[in-house]
Protein backbone atom coordinates (compact mmCIF):
# COMPACT_ATOMS: atom_id res chain seq x y z
CA UNK A 1 0.00 0.00 0.00
CA UNK A 2 0.78 3.21 -1.02
CA UNK A 3 2.52 5.49 2.21
CA UNK A 4 0.88 8.73 3.13
CA UNK A 5 3.36 11.73 2.18
CA UNK A 6 5.49 13.60 4.74
CA UNK A 7 3.54 16.88 3.78
CA UNK A 8 -0.27 14.90 4.21
CA UNK A 9 0.96 13.70 7.60
CA UNK A 10 2.38 17.27 8.77
CA UNK A 11 -0.65 18.81 8.10
CA UNK A 12 -2.89 16.43 9.85
CA UNK A 13 -0.11 16.58 12.65
CA UNK A 14 -0.46 20.51 12.53
CA UNK A 15 -4.47 20.50 13.54
CA UNK A 16 -5.38 21.64 16.82
CA UNK A 17 -6.07 19.21 19.63
CA UNK A 18 -8.84 17.46 20.10
CA UNK A 19 -10.07 18.73 22.80
CA UNK A 20 -9.89 22.30 21.32
CA UNK A 21 -12.05 20.94 18.53
CA UNK A 22 -14.82 19.71 21.31
CA UNK A 23 -14.15 22.99 23.11
CA UNK A 24 -14.61 25.55 20.00
CA UNK A 25 -17.53 23.56 18.55
CA UNK A 26 -19.30 22.89 21.87
CA UNK A 27 -19.27 19.00 20.96
CA UNK A 28 -20.27 17.89 23.94
CA UNK A 29 -21.03 13.90 23.72
CA UNK A 30 -25.15 12.65 24.03
CA UNK A 31 -25.95 9.85 25.57
CA UNK A 32 -29.09 9.80 23.23
CA UNK A 33 -26.92 9.32 20.81
CA UNK A 34 -24.15 6.89 21.81
CA UNK A 35 -21.57 9.27 21.70
CA UNK A 36 -18.38 8.42 23.81
CA UNK A 37 -15.30 9.84 22.43
CA UNK A 38 -11.93 8.63 21.64
CA UNK A 39 -9.33 11.07 21.74
CA UNK A 40 -6.28 9.47 21.96
CA UNK A 41 -4.03 9.32 19.26
CA UNK A 42 -1.86 6.26 20.12
CA UNK A 43 -5.00 4.68 21.10
CA UNK A 44 -7.17 5.60 17.48
CA UNK A 45 -3.28 4.38 15.68
CA UNK A 46 -3.40 0.65 17.55
CA UNK A 47 -7.12 0.41 16.66
CA UNK A 48 -5.99 1.60 12.45
CA UNK A 49 -3.24 -1.23 12.79
CA UNK A 50 -5.47 -4.45 13.38
CA UNK A 51 -6.74 -3.92 10.03
CA UNK A 52 -3.72 -2.25 8.08
CA UNK A 53 -2.35 -4.95 6.38
CA UNK A 54 -6.17 -5.95 4.75
CA UNK A 55 -6.33 -2.31 3.17
CA UNK A 56 -5.17 -1.32 -0.57
CA UNK A 57 -4.77 1.54 -2.13
CA UNK A 58 -7.93 1.02 -3.69
CA UNK A 59 -9.83 0.27 -0.82
CA UNK A 60 -12.45 2.72 0.49
CA UNK A 61 -12.51 2.89 4.08
CA UNK A 62 -15.98 3.90 5.94
CA UNK A 63 -16.48 5.31 9.66
CA UNK A 64 -19.42 5.59 11.96
CA UNK A 65 -20.22 8.22 14.11
CA UNK A 66 -16.59 9.99 14.09
CA UNK A 67 -17.64 12.72 16.11
CA UNK A 68 -14.65 15.24 16.30
CA UNK A 69 -11.98 13.24 14.04
CA UNK A 70 -9.99 10.77 16.81
CA UNK A 71 -10.25 7.80 14.73
CA UNK A 72 -10.66 9.66 11.38
CA UNK A 73 -7.60 11.07 12.04
CA UNK A 74 -5.86 7.95 12.19
CA UNK A 75 -7.12 6.15 9.52
CA UNK A 76 -6.04 9.14 6.52
CA UNK A 77 -2.63 9.16 8.51
CA UNK A 78 -2.53 5.39 8.03
CA UNK A 79 -4.30 4.61 5.05
CA UNK A 80 -3.61 6.88 1.19
CA UNK A 81 -7.09 5.76 0.04
CA UNK A 82 -10.53 6.85 0.58
CA UNK A 83 -12.51 7.51 4.00
CA UNK A 84 -16.01 8.25 3.82
CA UNK A 85 -17.36 9.37 7.23
CA UNK A 86 -21.39 9.17 7.99
CA UNK A 87 -22.17 11.50 11.03
CA UNK A 88 -25.43 11.84 12.27
CA UNK A 89 -24.51 14.69 14.68
CA UNK A 90 -24.69 18.10 12.62
CA UNK A 91 -22.90 19.33 15.13
CA UNK A 92 -19.70 16.85 14.78
CA UNK A 93 -20.28 17.53 10.91
CA UNK A 94 -19.31 21.03 11.49
CA UNK A 95 -16.45 20.11 13.89
CA UNK A 96 -14.91 17.74 11.26
CA UNK A 97 -14.51 20.83 8.58
CA UNK A 98 -10.93 21.96 9.56
CA UNK A 99 -9.80 17.99 9.11
CA UNK A 100 -11.83 17.76 5.62
CA UNK A 101 -10.03 21.32 4.45
CA UNK A 102 -6.60 19.26 5.08
CA UNK A 103 -7.60 15.79 3.78
CA UNK A 104 -8.69 16.99 0.84
CA UNK A 105 -11.04 15.01 -1.59
CA UNK A 106 -9.40 11.65 0.44
CA UNK A 107 -11.83 12.15 2.67
CA UNK A 108 -15.88 12.80 2.03
CA UNK A 109 -17.73 13.43 5.08
CA UNK A 110 -21.91 12.61 5.12
CA UNK A 111 -24.39 13.92 7.53
CA UNK A 112 -26.72 11.06 7.24
CA UNK A 113 -28.46 8.49 9.56
CA UNK A 114 -25.32 5.08 9.18
CA UNK A 115 -28.61 2.42 9.72
CA UNK A 116 -30.22 4.32 6.46
CA UNK A 117 -26.95 4.44 3.94
CA UNK A 118 -26.13 1.42 2.20
CA UNK A 119 -21.74 1.42 2.31
CA UNK A 120 -22.19 -1.05 -1.03
CA UNK A 121 -23.69 1.90 -3.25
CA UNK A 122 -21.83 5.13 -2.11
CA UNK A 123 -18.45 3.32 -3.15
CA UNK A 124 -16.71 0.31 -5.48
CA UNK A 125 -15.23 -2.36 -3.89
CA UNK A 126 -12.63 -3.02 -2.12
CA UNK A 127 -14.58 -1.52 1.02
CA UNK A 128 -13.67 -2.05 5.01
CA UNK A 129 -15.61 -0.40 7.62
CA UNK A 130 -13.67 0.74 10.63
CA UNK A 131 -15.52 2.50 13.82
CA UNK A 132 -16.14 3.25 17.21
CA UNK A 133 -19.95 2.69 16.85
CA UNK A 134 -22.17 4.39 18.88
CA UNK A 135 -23.03 1.78 21.58
CA UNK A 136 -26.67 2.38 21.20
CA UNK A 137 -26.93 0.68 17.08
CA UNK A 138 -23.99 -1.14 16.93
CA UNK A 139 -25.88 -4.60 16.97
CA UNK A 140 -28.22 -3.26 14.22
CA UNK A 141 -25.18 -1.92 12.54
CA UNK A 142 -23.59 -5.13 12.42
CA UNK A 143 -26.15 -7.26 11.04
CA UNK A 144 -26.80 -5.21 8.13
CA UNK A 145 -22.86 -4.88 6.78
CA UNK A 146 -23.00 -9.07 7.77
CA UNK A 147 -26.01 -8.98 5.56
CA UNK A 148 -24.30 -7.07 3.04
CA UNK A 149 -21.18 -10.00 3.10
CA UNK A 150 -23.46 -13.17 3.09
CA UNK A 151 -24.87 -11.89 0.02
CA UNK A 152 -20.86 -11.58 -1.77
CA UNK A 153 -17.72 -12.11 0.10
CA UNK A 154 -16.22 -9.07 -1.60
CA UNK A 155 -18.77 -6.30 -0.41
CA UNK A 156 -16.41 -5.70 2.61
CA UNK A 157 -12.77 -7.28 2.95
CA UNK A 158 -12.26 -6.09 6.60
CA UNK A 159 -14.18 -4.70 9.23
CA UNK A 160 -12.62 -3.52 13.10
CA UNK A 161 -15.37 -2.10 15.15
CA UNK A 162 -15.44 -1.38 18.62
CA UNK A 163 -18.75 -2.21 20.88
CA UNK A 164 -19.36 -2.88 24.76
CA UNK A 165 -17.20 -5.73 26.23
CA UNK A 166 -20.31 -7.62 26.65
CA UNK A 167 -21.35 -7.60 22.62
CA UNK A 168 -17.84 -8.39 21.66
CA UNK A 169 -17.93 -11.35 23.62
CA UNK A 170 -20.94 -12.46 22.68
CA UNK A 171 -19.69 -11.96 19.20
CA UNK A 172 -16.85 -14.60 19.56
CA UNK A 173 -18.05 -16.69 22.40
CA UNK A 174 -17.92 -20.45 21.87
CA UNK A 175 -20.45 -23.42 21.83
CA UNK A 176 -21.41 -24.66 25.54
CA UNK A 177 -20.77 -20.82 26.66
CA UNK A 178 -23.24 -18.60 28.47
CA UNK A 179 -22.12 -15.50 26.46
CA UNK A 180 -23.23 -18.26 23.01
CA UNK A 181 -26.27 -16.86 21.27
CA UNK A 182 -27.62 -15.98 18.00
CA UNK A 183 -25.00 -12.93 17.34
CA UNK A 184 -22.05 -15.65 17.64
CA UNK A 185 -24.09 -18.06 15.39
CA UNK A 186 -24.49 -14.94 12.14
CA UNK A 187 -21.36 -13.63 13.09
CA UNK A 188 -18.80 -16.79 13.19
CA UNK A 189 -20.66 -18.22 10.16
CA UNK A 190 -19.86 -15.06 7.98
CA UNK A 191 -16.86 -13.92 9.31
CA UNK A 192 -13.39 -15.10 10.99
CA UNK A 193 -13.83 -13.16 14.26
CA UNK A 194 -11.46 -12.20 16.91
CA UNK A 195 -10.86 -9.34 19.91
CA UNK A 196 -8.07 -8.12 19.21
CA UNK A 197 -8.27 -5.03 22.34
CA UNK A 198 -9.76 -4.31 25.12
CA UNK A 199 -10.11 -0.36 26.27
CA UNK A 200 -10.89 1.17 29.96
CA UNK A 201 -13.40 3.74 30.36
CA UNK A 202 -11.02 6.10 31.03
CA UNK A 203 -9.84 5.84 27.78
CA UNK A 204 -13.03 7.93 26.32
CA UNK A 205 -14.50 11.03 27.03
CA UNK A 206 -16.60 11.22 28.85
CA UNK A 207 -15.69 7.93 30.38
CA UNK A 208 -18.50 5.33 29.62
CA UNK A 209 -19.43 2.60 32.77
CA UNK A 210 -18.28 -0.27 30.65
CA UNK A 211 -15.19 -1.98 29.33
CA UNK A 212 -15.07 -1.47 25.36
CA UNK A 213 -13.47 -3.88 22.74
CA UNK A 214 -12.26 -4.01 19.43
CA UNK A 215 -12.95 -7.09 17.13
CA UNK A 216 -12.11 -8.16 13.76
CA UNK A 217 -13.64 -9.52 11.07
CA UNK A 218 -12.44 -11.18 7.82
CA UNK A 219 -15.38 -12.67 5.54
CA UNK A 220 -14.75 -15.88 4.38
CA UNK A 221 -16.02 -18.50 2.20
CA UNK A 222 -19.67 -20.19 3.25
CA UNK A 223 -19.25 -22.88 0.27
CA UNK A 224 -21.90 -23.45 -2.56
CA UNK A 225 -24.41 -25.17 -0.38
CA UNK A 226 -25.14 -21.88 1.65
CA UNK A 227 -28.41 -20.71 3.44
CA UNK A 228 -29.98 -17.78 2.47
CA UNK A 229 -29.09 -14.98 5.74
CA UNK A 230 -32.78 -14.79 6.53
CA UNK A 231 -33.11 -18.37 7.60
CA UNK A 232 -29.88 -19.07 9.40
CA UNK A 233 -31.17 -16.05 11.40
CA UNK A 234 -34.54 -16.75 12.15
CA UNK A 235 -33.52 -20.31 12.73
CA UNK A 236 -31.38 -18.85 15.37
CA UNK A 237 -33.46 -16.19 16.78
CA UNK A 238 -35.81 -18.95 17.54
CA UNK A 239 -34.02 -21.28 19.19
CA UNK A 240 -32.17 -18.80 21.52
CA UNK A 241 -34.95 -16.93 22.05
CA UNK A 242 -35.81 -20.04 24.20
CA UNK A 243 -32.51 -21.28 24.97
CA UNK A 244 -32.95 -23.14 28.09
CA UNK A 245 -35.76 -25.57 26.26
CA UNK A 246 -34.51 -28.56 24.22
CA UNK A 247 -34.17 -27.93 19.98
CA UNK A 248 -37.30 -30.33 20.40
CA UNK A 249 -39.06 -27.76 22.01
CA UNK A 250 -37.84 -24.28 20.42
CA UNK A 251 -37.51 -25.51 17.25
CA UNK A 252 -40.30 -27.31 16.78
CA UNK A 253 -41.41 -25.97 13.80
CA UNK A 254 -37.95 -27.12 12.20
CA UNK A 255 -38.54 -30.78 13.17
CA UNK A 256 -38.29 -32.32 9.91
CA UNK A 257 -35.35 -30.52 9.16
CA UNK A 258 -34.13 -31.63 12.99
CA UNK A 259 -34.58 -35.84 11.63
CA UNK A 260 -33.16 -34.72 8.87
CA UNK A 261 -29.71 -33.95 9.62
CA UNK A 262 -29.60 -36.28 12.73
CA UNK A 263 -29.56 -33.43 15.33
CA UNK A 264 -30.03 -35.22 18.96
CA UNK A 265 -33.53 -33.35 19.37
CA UNK A 266 -32.69 -33.36 22.97
CA UNK A 267 -29.76 -31.03 22.79
CA UNK A 268 -30.33 -27.13 23.41
CA UNK A 269 -29.52 -23.94 21.20
CA UNK A 270 -25.88 -23.42 23.19
CA UNK A 271 -24.84 -27.14 22.16
CA UNK A 272 -25.18 -26.82 18.71
CA UNK A 273 -22.29 -25.70 16.69
CA UNK A 274 -22.39 -22.85 14.32
CA UNK A 275 -22.08 -25.78 11.37
CA UNK A 276 -24.89 -27.88 12.74
CA UNK A 277 -27.13 -24.10 12.63
CA UNK A 278 -25.85 -24.19 9.06
CA UNK A 279 -26.86 -27.50 8.33
CA UNK A 280 -30.24 -26.83 9.83
CA UNK A 281 -30.73 -24.11 7.63
CA UNK A 282 -29.60 -25.66 4.57
CA UNK A 283 -31.90 -29.07 5.69
CA UNK A 284 -34.90 -26.60 5.94
CA UNK A 285 -34.57 -24.76 2.86
CA UNK A 286 -34.39 -28.49 0.89
CA UNK A 287 -37.82 -29.49 2.44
Amino acid sequence: MTPVSDAQLLELNALPPLREVINTYELRAEKSLGQNFLLDGNITDKIVSFVRSYLQDGTTVFEIGPGPGGLTRSILKHHNGKLIAIEFDARAVRALQDLSAVAGDRLDIIHGDALRSDICSLAPAPRAVIANLPYNIATPLLIGWLSKIAQDKSNIDVMALMFQKEVAERIVAQPGTKTYGRLSVICQWICQVQKVYDLPPSAFTPPPKVTSSVVRFLPKDKGEDAPAFATLEKIAAAAFNQRRKMIRSSLKDYAEAIEKTGLDPSLRAENLSVAEFVALAVATEKL
